[in-house]
Parts: structure tokens; sequence; C-alpha cells
């Protein structure tokens, strides 16, 4: 078995042909302008790739995530047919990339790639939010509690806090009868910078999806962690807190009115 990245309707594909673990594939240095793949550096917050002062796109540094981007020729694998619809098609080009005139297709994914030119996965654009100047990659979060006894899914998202800058993480959970809350935040510590940790938790009967299979986010963010706009449990981690309390409305009015230092 061997991992794959491919993006359908676009130009850009890895294949990870000696089965290095969490590597979505390789691209040595040689390779690059044959199959012309780039990262970018890439600004979560505005979600558009960094430009430098010349004004065109700045490649990433080693292990730093970027948007994956791939040049659109006339030649083979890496022509752009695009979509019935214009305007979906004119979203996914980058033009004036590294040079005049150039065109590039817009993956929408965020990949690192490490020392030796393998490449990870890291999270979708739009996905991931920014906590105490840091970037939260919600798959990297994902990943870490999937590893706790009786996690079954979990659904990572940014939300806002009244009073804070950037958006604080949370997670909707689907659970076994063998998760227990009370270890769970020394879990999360052990295996997460301490800016990605998330401070409030949501345990559903069921995960929701869409049509094809991705989670469901934007009626989560919405509603936030308010207990007053759903009825699924709700936890929240206090600073410095051993292990998640239950989110109640005291609570809750506690962090809009600012009584923690989040």
């Amino acid at each position: 078995m061997r991992e794959l990245y491919g993006s359908t309707e676009g130009n850009v594909s890895f294949l990870n042909l000696d089965g290095t673990i969490g590597a979505i594939g390789q691209m040595p240095a040689w390779m690059g302008s044959k199959i012309g793949m780039e990262l970018v550096k890439f600004d979560v917050v505005e979600e558009r790739p960094i430009r430098g002062e010349d004004g065109f796109c700045i490649k990433t540094d080693v292990d730093e995530p970027g948007e994956a981007l791939g040049k659109i020729t006339d030649v083979g694998r890496q022509s752009f047919s695009g979509y019935h619809d214009k305007k979906a098609t004119d979203s996914k080009i980058l033009t004036d990339v590294f040079e005049q005139g150039d065109k590039w297709f817009r993956t929408g994914d965020l990949i690192r790639r490490d020392a030796d030119n393998y490449l990870y996965f890291v999270d979708r654009i739009g996905d991931t939010f920014r906590w105490k100047g840091e970037n939260v990659a919600t798959n990297e979060v994902a990943d870490v509690m999937s590893k706790y006894p009786g996690v079954e899914l979990a659904n990572v998202y940014g939300v806002e806090v009244h009073g804070f800058e950037g958006k604080a993480g949370m997670a909707a959970l689907t659970v076994g009868s063998d998760f227990s809350m009370v270890s769970f935040a020394n879990h999360l510590r052990a295996g997460l910078p301490a800016y990605a940790v998330p401070l409030f938790l949501r345990i559903q009967p069921e995960a929701e999806t869409t049509g094809t299979f991705k989670f469901r986010k934007v009626e989560l963010v919405k509603q936030g962690f308010d207990p007053e706009h759903t009825d699924d449990p709700l936890w929240f981690l206090e600073p410095g807190g051993a292990q998640f309390i239950a989110l109640d409305g005291q609570i809750h009015a506690r962090i809009v009115n600012g009584d923690y230092r989040l």
C-alpha cells in the first residue's frame, strides 16, 4: 500500500513510492521543474498566497506549510481545462506567480516539504486558523485526538472568542463507551504545542458530513461554544486546568466577559 495525493481535476499529483510513513510523495529539486509544482508562502488569515516586494509569490522554506501550485501549460498533465462555471475556473488559477503572465493551478491544500524533499499534507485552506500568533492545522490536531482511546472521529475548527485575536481551537467529537475525559487534556498537551490544544469540545452522537464525506464545519463554527445553541455536551479547558470541565451558561458568560486569560 502506498499513499497518494491527487487533485482529480487539477494538474498536481504525487505517489509515495518507498512507503515513507506520513508522506504523500517526494519531490526532489531536479524533478520540480519537470513536474511543475511549487509550494508558496500563504497567509491563512487573508487566505491568499503571500507576495514579495517584487509582486511575485515566495517559495516556502523547509518544513514550512504553503499552498501547492501546479504550473499550467498546454502540455499533457500540466494542462488545466477548467470547469463549466467560468467563475469557478478563474478562482483556481493564480497568475503572475513567479514571472509576468505565468499561470498556476491552485490546489487549495497546504503542504510542507522536509529536508529530504518528502511532502506531507497539512490542511485544507480555510480550515487552518491562527491562535496566539501561530497557525493551527486542524488536520494535525485531529490526528493527535484520534490516537486517544475512545475517540472515533474528531472534527476540528476555530471559533471566535470575544476580546481575543484569532480563533480558539474547538473540536466536535464522536466517542465510544471507552472514552474518558479525565486524562484527555494531558494527552493533547503531550502531543501538541500549547497554542494548538483546543479549548473547547463538543460531544456529538454522530458526525455531520457532506455528500462527499467531508466534515461539515460552517454551522459548527457559527454555533461556537454557546450552550444555548446546541443540546450537545460542551467542555472547556480552563487555563492551567488539569482537565476539561463541563461548559454551562455560567462558564460561557465568564468566557465572553473576559474573566479568563486564554
